[in-house]
């Protein structure tokens, strides 16, 4: 007679300056283990990517305990090596997980890595940049340039908000030329917006169908007259209906150009990658995320966010 299958092993990478990064590692590991998972935990390295290219050869998956901008700086390496991912939530918003349909406890989801299918996700692409949730030119930029990882910590989802009345007072419409399908327009906006998940900027919604897996980019431009109207679309932008308005430009496609007089900042996931011209793409399934399957996701995982970042 056999033994038991040998355990699967996990390359095991937390960030401590995450949000919730004081989760119990002890209680993590015994849940993996008693699933047949065996954690492999490096000496602490910020260069993740580097630490997952260097030990892919030894593992079967990956497990990152962090927020977006975690997974994010993760995303080339799970690219290139093709290791299923586990999520740990414990940043600020955790956009992605929300999007997939994921346990927010990170206990609970350490459970379900041990259990769930490691199913395909789409990523976004700019200028050689991946993304998992949005990237933006305009004001979100703006914001994240002033969203300090500190604030975020101290006030959670509400360090957006108080970010984001410091950056209204300055924002300014601005023009950008926008490429896609075929056709090409000029607009006046004070940010364009182009999303591959569900969920951004701590429980808005990119918009209300669109899933991670869909194999699509949903744009959006809001093109409002006055700081004010922004203001009056927050519900809509809450529920991923503010395409119907008559302030938003709304579309979905695959791939898009933005143009702009002058370079502007791109923020992807929270973070300043790149800068305009941007050229963006759909990566169909680019990854695998042990998640549930569509059918079991809820509509929304409202968080009540509060910013369009």
């Amino acid at each position: 007679m056999s033994g038991s299958p040998a355990p699967r092993r996990a390359l095991l990478l937390v960030n401590p300056k995450a949000r919730n990064g004081s989760v119990s590692l002890d209680a993590v590991r015994d849940i993996l283990r008693r699933g047949g998972i065996e954690p492999v935990e490096p000496p602490e390295d910020p260069d993740c990517t580097a630490v997952i290219r260097r030990h892919a050869p030894g593992v079967d998956l990956v497990v990152l305990g962090g927020g977006d901008g975690t997974l994010n700086a993760a995303a080339p390496a799970l690219v290139e090596t093709r290791l299923p991912l586990g999520i740990l939530p414990l940043g600020t918003a955790n956009d992605l997980a929300r999007s997939l349909g994921l346990p927010l406890d990170p206990l609970a989801a350490a459970r379900l890595i041990t259990t769930a299918e490691a199913r395909p996700a789409d990523l976004g692409w700019v200028n050689g940049h991946y993304y998992f949730n949005v990237a933006s030119i305009g004001f979100s930029a703006e914001l994240a340039g002033d969203l300090t990882a500190e604030s975020k910590k101290t006030w959670g989802v509400l360090g957006y908000a108080i970010a984001a009345v410091r950056v209204l007072r300055r924002v300014r419409p601005f023009t950008v030329t926008i490429e896609h399908d075929g056709t090409t327009e000029k607009v006046v906006t004070i940010q364009a917006s182009v999303g591959n998940g569900r969920h951004y900027g701590g429980g808005m919604t990119v918009e209300e169908g669109a899933t991670v897996d869909d194999g699509k980019l949903d744009f959006y431009s809001l093109e409002v007259a006055h700081w004010w109207r922004l203001i009056a679309l927050l519900p809509a932008l809450r529920r991923g209906t503010h395409g119907r308005s008559q302030d938003v430009r709304a579309f979905k496609t695959t791939e898009i150009r933005l143009t702009t007089r002058k370079p502007r900042p791109v923020n992807t996931d929270g973070e300043l990658t790149t800068h305009t011209p941007a050229h963006f793409k759909v990566v169909p399934e680019a990854v695998r995320i042990f998640s549930p399957d569509r059918a079991s996701r809820p509509d929304r995982q409202g968080a009540g966010g509060l910013l369009p970042l």
